[in-house]
């Protein structure tokens, strides 16, 4: 099998989040994948099952190192990359991904950014303030009173936690004890927090379930949940649009930038979620 190693939602080569995407050229089943995963030894690893079906998309599923997942950000932008440089020649504007989510559609600009749209979000339970912070060794009084703690799905669910500060965002660290103590309490999902910058875009953190990956340097489908909070709670005030970047990942030596933009229609409840970013191929090479 040919593989491909990305950086994406990355301004530069070792940047963003690592991707590893593979391109089958024989049978493989789950288990194999689940073992190419942990041997990849990346948050996620995509493999592209099959060319351009009839319904103008190309079969991809997503593997963490525990299990295969629905939907993710940066494997859905990485893999689109992938198969438009490789498999495309490097000419459609827009690849289609069909993920176990759903169809993603993936449009390149031309200053080479991939920008997907993300599916409908679902808003589900509003937990109290306190719920997450010990997991990340903060408290209830580093949360702001004002937003809700809520957990929220475009496809790959988060539970978002508005800061009150980019110094309380910086103090972050997993507590293990506390954070295994949120999963068996409430949800086996990451956890989001964010604050504003000074230049009015916003800071964000992600911690995974999977206790390998506790941190995630870039995380498309979590900013998507995101900014569908934004719009729902009027965080930037009564706008029915927003537009922004997200800078993630400094903290690990990995800094990212994703551009989001997002808008809701209260006339038909739907929202319009557009999270971007660029991609750098580092390797490729053949799986054994």
């Amino acid at each position: 099998m040919k593989f491909y190693i990305a950086d994406c939602f990355a301004e530069a080569k070792y940047q963003g989040n690592q991707l590893a995407v593979l391109i089958p050229d024989r049978p493989v089943d789950d288990g194999e994948m689940q073992r190419i995963a942990i041997e990849t030894g990346f948050s996620e690893t995509a493999f592209i099952m099959s060319g351009r079906r009839s319904n103008g998309g190309y079969d991809v599923r997503i593997f963490t190192t525990s299990c295969e997942v629905p939907f993710a950000g940066h494997p859905t932008l990485g893999t689109a990359y992938v198969i438009r440089e490789i498999l495309e020649s490097g000419r459609p504007s827009k690849v289609i991904l069909n993920l176990k989510a759903g169809q993603i559609p993936v449009e390149f600009t031309p200053d080479g950014r991939g920008i997907m749209t993300q599916n409908q979000p679902v808003f589900g339970e509003v937990l109290p303030r306190e719920a997450a912070v010990a997991a990340v060794s903060l408290s209830a009084d580093d949360v702001r009173e004002d937003f809700p703690v809520q957990w929220v799905s475009t496809g790959l669910e988060a539970v978002i936690t508005p800061l009150k500060s980019v110094e309380a965002l910086e103090c972050c660290r997993v507590n293990y004890d506390e954070r295994q103590r949120f999963i068996d309490r409430h949800y086996a999902c990451s956890l989001l927090y964010f604050a504003p910058s000074e230049d009015g875009n916003l800071r964000v953190r992600v911690f995974m379930e999977d206790p390998g990956f506790l941190e995630d340097p870039a995380t498309g489908s979590a900013n998507g949940d995101l900014a569908c909070w934004l719009l729902r709670y009027g965080f930037f005030g009564d706008r029915r649009s927003l537009s922004y970047t997200v800078s993630q990942g400094s903290e690990m030596g990995r800094p990212s930038r994703l551009y989001v933009d997002a808008a809701y229609d209260p006339v038909s409840g739907l929202y319009s979620t557009h999270v971007g970013g660029r991609v750098f191929m580092v390797a490729e090479g053949e799986w054994r």
